[in-house]
């Protein structure tokens, strides 16, 4: 490093982190055993009831069901200490999941998917009521699971993920009632399958986010709801900031984001408390709350030449 330059390292650390609150853990555990329960009740019915629907319905409460375990593993991955080979815990294992989870998912559907359009050309006999009472009581379960996570879902991402996916099988297990009744009253023996392919298409949209967010994530894109725009544009806005370099930002988990920059500002470092002030404003303006920040009194164009 050349004469001139000074290289002063400050950490600005958020403490408000993204994490399933520790009374959700109870949530979790009755949301998961419910859930997994009927999804063997939904799919050992559908199977003797000869359901398509059903059993892509089961799909479905499956592919919720692991999205419950993500949300929960995450939770408990945060709070694992980081040791010396994994100085930042175990916090990105919940990316690696959701991606494992996205490709189970893709195989899930291609298998639902194959079964079904064979019905459509061949038809089979359908248990409608069975279809009405199976599906009603998932309407029930999974609208249940929902409440349990209701009062959290405005303060945690992994809460709201969890509710919405709960409330949105609802009304999948909702139309699953409908064709049943359309069955009973038509004979239409086509209704099963064409609800089935509805449902296919319902967990391919929702498998297709889950796949592009986490494949994302595990190339460390910039996450959902960061502006890299907005924050570079705060930080060279800072008072006394000629140049901002080597901005990154990455997710540490499917909850967590951080960031490191180095700013270059010719009248040198502006103190600590300057650095609690950038960490105040990523955290609760940018969702940033991992912010490592290193102040230069040089920029790149002086680096070499100096």
């Amino acid at each position: 490093m050349g004469t001139g330059h000074s290289h002063e390292q400050g950490h600005a650390h958020g403490a408000g982190h993204s994490h399933a609150p520790k009374d959700f853990g109870r949530a979790f555990l009755i949301g998961i055993v419910l859930n997994t329960a009927f999804v063997i009740i939904e799919a050992v019915y559908g199977w003797l009831s000869g359901s398509m629907a059903l059993i892509a319905d089961a799909g479905h409460n499956l592919s919720d069901v692991m999205a419950l375990l993500l949300a929960w593993g995450a939770s408990i991955a945060a709070k694992k200490p980081a040791n010396a080979r994994f100085t930042y815990g175990y916090k990105s294992s919940t990316i690696l999941a959701a991606l494992a989870n996205a490709a189970l998912l893709l195989v899930a559907i291609g298998a639902i998917a194959y079964e079904t359009i064979h019905r459509l050309s061949d038809p089979a006999p359908v248990e409608g009521a069975t279809m009405v009472i199976v599906a009603g009581i998932g309407i029930v379960i999974n609208a249940g699971t929902a409440m349990l996570f209701m009062r959290g879902r405005k303060q945690d991402i992994n809460i709201r993920g969890a509710f919405l996916h709960m409330a949105a099988d609802a009304l999948v297990s909702l139309g699953v009632v409908i064709a049943g009744i359309a069955i009973l009253l038509s004979g239409a023996l086509w209704i099963d399958p064409l609800v089935s392919l509805l449902i296919v298409a319902v967990i391919a949209w929702g498998t297709w986010g889950l796949l592009k967010d986490s494949v994302a994530m595990s190339l460390l894109g910039v996450p959902k709801g960061v502006s890299e725009s907005r924050v570079r544009g705060y930080l060279v806005g800072l008072e006394g900031v000629s140049e901002i370099h080597e901005l990154h930002i990455w997710p540490m988990s499917t909850t967590e984001t951080a960031l490191t920059a180095h700013l270059v500002m010719p009248d040198g470092h502006p103190g600590d408390a300057f650095l609690r002030e950038i960490g105040h404003e990523l955290k609760h303006h940018h969702r940033i709350g991992h912010a490592t920040i290193q102040i230069e009194q040089a920029g790149l164009h002086c680096r070499h030449r100096c």
